[in-house]
């Protein structure tokens, strides 16, 4: 079955390594993906307008029935949005009534028959776990990841289905495909920060020098995220501003889709690993 892929606005802008290495990684595994005219999740609208907050994640589904298929998307702030807009709109007649009639004028209609997918839950139940180990060519082993999650997919655990919010199990798994470990650290499930960034920048910094000290602690030679916000604020806040902690060098973040690129040999263009997150890397590979 083929999948309507959601890249959300962040990641053309922002992120570009993280499309370019989720298409290639799904590339790979034969993941046929489709191009629809998608607008945003309606993430950054929520507390400002609900009702459009509603719609933009409707329109998206909606758009994905029209073509009889489910959404893949590798932002978990997109996930989330879409996951929550799925469950209130089923919950809340009256209101999917007023949504839809919204959509009519487009030719569009919301039934519920989309399922949103994150692109960890394509890769560990569409792939396969069994698929992937085979697929590695470069083991990382003897590299030690600090695995960090991410908020949306995991909470509410009731709405996005995701993993279990207490103790997910999805991306420590898919990383173990790579040959590299990931280390328990007691903040992995933490906030990163980023929500607070444009509100409250010290309260933000804070919590992210706190997690990248748990993690430094841990032994970590790299947090390895699945969300575009979560690596905007561990990368390019941290590259940019060059943090210190504890006077040491910040740890570096590297997307799953380039971790598990390089261990199956994708090519390193498509990866876009950037010389100070790649060349430990691409030692170990």
């Amino acid at each position: 079955m083929p999948y309507s892929y959601f890249a959300g606005c962040k990641i053309p802008y922002y992120l570009p390594e993280y499309g370019s290495s989720t298409l290639a990684l799904l590339n790979r595994f034969d993941i046929e993906l489709q191009d629809l005219e998608f607008n945003c999740c309606g993430y950054p609208v929520r507390d400002i307008d609900f009702q459009s907050f509603l719609l933009a994640g409707a329109r998206n589904l909606a758009l994905a029935e029209q073509k009889s298929t489910d959404i893949v998307t590798p932002c978990k702030c997109c996930f989330g949005s879409l996951k929550f807009v799925e469950y209130y709109l089923k919950q809340r007649e009256p209101i999917r009534e007023q949504i839809n009639a919204m959509l009519r004028p487009e030719g569009l209609q919301w039934e519920g028959r989309t399922e949103v997918k994150h692109l960890l839950t394509v890769l560990h139940q569409d792939v396969g776990v069994d698929a992937l180990r085979t697929a590695v060519v470069n083991s990382l082993e003897g590299l030690k990841i600090a695995i960090h999650t991410g908020c949306h997919a995991l909470r509410p655990g009731n709405v996005t289905m995701y993993d279990n919010p207490f103790a997910p199990g999805i991306f420590d798994d898919l990383v173990a495909v790579t040959g590299a470990e990931s280390v328990f650290w007691s903040m992995s499930t933490e906030c990163c920060g980023n929500p607070q960034w444009d509100k409250n920048q010290k309260l933000a910094l804070k919590q992210m020098q706190r997690k990248l000290r748990n993690a430094r602690q841990a032994g970590a030679d790299y947090v390895c995220t699945a969300c575009t916000y979560c690596q905007m604020q561990f990368e390019q806040k941290s590259q940019s501003d060059l943090i210190p902690i504890d006077n040491e060098p910040f740890i570096p973040a590297v997307l799953i889709s380039q971790l598990i690129g390089l261990s199956i040999g994708l090519e390193e263009g498509a990866l876009g690993l950037k010389d100070y997150i790649g060349q430990k890397l691409l030692v170990s590979a």
